[in-house]
C-alpha cells in the first residue's frame, strides 16, 4: 500500500486518523514541529495498535529539513496533510503568523512533492472556506467566502493544491471539515490544548472543575436559541474519512473535494446540555458578546462523500460527548499528565 506522510502527525485529528490507518493497513511516517501537540499522542498510537511509527521533528517553513524526510524516506507514495495553524480567534489576532505558517509550509511541502514525484495528498480543509452561506445545509459548489485569516489560508491552500494538480498531473482529495469533537473509545487519544480554542474541550475542562464556566459567544444569533449553531462531527468518523480518500486515490485519480461532516447542526446551548448529562451535573455558562469572524449556522451537506467515497459519519451527538468526557476524565492534564 506505500508508505503515507502525515504532516501535523502528532495532532488531534491526526492521531486518530494515523489509527485508523495503521489498522488498514498502511505505514506511516509522521512530521511534526509540536507547536500544538506532543510526542506522547504518537506513543499511544502505536501503544494503540502495537506498531510503531517512523517519526521526524521537522517544520513545513524549513525546506531543507523536508527535502531530507523526503530523502531518507523514499517509499512515500502519498502524502495527508494536517499540518496548519487552526485557531479561529488567533488569526484574527495574528494574520501575518497564519499566512506564514499555512502558506508558506504548505508550498515547500509542494514543492518538494513536486521534486520527488508524489503526486497523491488528502488535504485538510475546512468549512470556514464558505464564510457565512447563504443557505444551509452547505454544498460543495457553494461560493467560497472565508471570513477570518485562518479560513482564508486553507482557501488559498486548496487553490496552490488545485493549480498544481492540474499542472503537474496529482491526484487530490480536498476534505471540508465542519467541526471534529469527541476521542478515541479507549480514552488513550484526544484533543489535548492547553487553552481550548473549540467548544467541547472548553465544556469538558469546565464540567472537570478546571476552568470555572464556559463563555458562550453571542446569545442573539438568528438561531433558535439564540446561540451558534454547528456541525459537529466524531474525530473517528473524520479518521475514517481519510481512508476512504487514499483508497478513492488509488483507484481514481483528479482532483475531488468533499464536505466531511454529519448534515446535522447543533446548537452552542444544546452541545452543553448534552454534555451535561454526561457528567452528571449542570455545566455553568456565561454570555458574552460575539467574536470577530464568527457566524450564526453552517452545517455541511456530506452526500457527495457518501455517492463517491462510500463514507457517512457512523456516531452521533451522545458518543460524541461521551468520549470527549472519558478522555477528559482519563487525563485530566491531557498528555502533560
Amino acid at each position: 500500500m506505500g508508505k503515507i506522510l502525515i504532516t501535523g502527525g502528532a495532532g488531534y485529528i491526526a492521531s486518530h486518523t494515523n489509527v485508523e490507518l495503521i489498522e488498514a493497513g498502511y505505514e506511516l511516517v509522521l512530521l511534526d514541529n509540536f507547536c500544538n501537540s506532543s510526542m506522547e499522542s504518537v506513543r499511544r498510537v502505536e501503544e494503540l495498535t502495537g506498531k510503531k511509527v517512523t517519526f521526524y521533528e521537522a517544520d513545513l517553513k524549513d525546506i531543507d529539513a523536508l527535502r531530507k524526510v523526503f530523502e531518507a524516506e523514499p517509499e512515500i507514495t502519498g502524502v495527508i496533510h494536517f499540518g496548519a495553524l487552526k485557531a479561529v480567534g488567533e488569526s484574527v489576532e495574528k494574520p501575518l503568523m497564519y499566512y506564514e505558517n499555512n502558506i508558506t509550509g504548505s508550498l515547500n511541502l509542494y514543492k518538494v512533492m513536486g521534486e520527488t514525484g508524489v503526486k497523491q495528498l488528502v488535504f485538510s480543509s475546512s468549512a470556514t472556506v464558505y464564510g457565512d452561506p447563504a443557505s444551509v445545509p452547505v454544498k460543495e459548489d457553494f461560493p467560497t467566502q472565508a471570513t477570518n485569516p485562518y479560513g482564508q489560508t486553507k482557501l488559498m491552500m486548496e487553490q496552490i493544491l488545485i493549480d498544481a494538480a492540474k499542472a503537474l498531473g496529482w491526484d487530490v482529495t480536498i476534505l471540508r471539515y465542519f467541526n471534529p469533537v469527541g476521542a478515541h473509545d479507549s480514552g488513550r487519544i484526544g484533543e489535548d490544548p492547553e487553552y481550548p480554542n473549540n467548544l467541547l474541550p472548553f465544556v469538558s475542562q469546565v464540567a472537570a472543575g478546571i476552568r470555572e464556566k464556559v463563555m458562550v459567544f453571542g446569545n442573539d444569533w438568528d438561531t433558535p436559541d439564540g446561540t451558534g449553531v454547528r456541525d459537529y462531527i466524531h474525530v473517528v468518523d473524520l479518521a475514517k474519512a481519510h481512508v476512504k480518500a487514499l483508497a478513492k486515490l488509488a483507484e481514481k485519480g483528479g482532483v475531488s473535494i468533499y464536505n466531511i461532516g454529519t448534515g446535522k447542526g447543533y446548537s452552542v446551548l444544546e452541545m452543553i446540555e448534552a454534555f451535561s448529562k454526561v457528567c452528571g451535573h449542570q455545566i455553568p455558562y456565561e454570555f458574552a458578546p460575539r467574536r470577530a469572524g464568527d457566524i450564526a449556522t453552517v452545517y455541511g451537506d456530506p452526500a457527495l462523500a457518501s455517492a463517491e467515497l462510500g463514507w457517512s459519519a457512523e456516531l452521533g451527538l451522545d458518543e460524541m460527548v461521551a468520549s470527549a468526557w472519558k478522555w477528559q476524565s482519563m487525563n485530566p492534564k491531557g498528555y502533560r499528565g
